[in-house]
C-alpha cells in the first residue's frame, strides 16, 4: 500500500500570525493532530503538530499570545504519495515524528499521520 491510500487528503493550513489558542481551536475543529503552516516571507512549508502547542503550554507560555510562527517546525521530512507505508512508517520511526507532509511535486496534497497509517493496515489485517 501507498502513502496516497492513507493520507488525508484535507489539509489544514495555518499562517504563522495565527495564535497558538486559534491553531489549536482549529486542529480540535477537524479533529487532526497537525497543521500545515505556509509562511511566503520564510522557509516556505512547514508543520505545526499537537505536541508542539503542548511544550508551549507547558513551558507557561501564553496560547493567546504566542504565534505560530515562534513554533514552526521547518526541518520538515516529505514523503511522496508513491511512498510504501513502510517507508512512511520508517521514517517517521527515524525523525522520532507522527506526521509527514505529503509533497507531489512542490505542491502539498495531503498529510499522513501514524493513525492514518494504522487504520489502514488494521483494515487490511481485518480483510485477511
Amino acid at each position: 500500500m501507498q502513502v496516497r491510500d492513507a493520507m488525508s487528503k484535507q489539509v489544514l493550513v495555518v499562517g504563522p500570525e495565527h495564535t497558538l489558542r486559534q491553531a489549536a481551536s482549529m486542529m480540535a475543529t477537524r479533529r487532526v493532530g497537525s497543521a500545515i503552516v505556509i509562511d511566503p516571507d520564510a522557509q516556505g512549508i512547514g508543520i505545526m503538530t499537537e505536541r508542539d502547542v503542548l511544550y508551549a503550554i507547558g513551558g507557561n507560555l501564553d496560547p493567546d499570545t504566542e504565534t505560530v510562527g515562534a513554533h514552526i517546525t521547518w526541518d520538515v521530512v516529505y514523503a511522496g504519495p508513491e511512498w510504501t507505508l513502510e517507508e512512511a512508517a520508517l521514517a517517521m520511526s527515524r525523525g522520532g515524528f507522527r506526521h509527514l507532509v505529503v509533497l507531489e511535486g512542490t505542491e502539498v496534497v495531503g498529510v499522513v499521520s501514524v493513525r492514518d497509517i494504522m487504520r489502514v493496515w488494521a483494515a487490511a489485517r481485518e480483510r485477511v
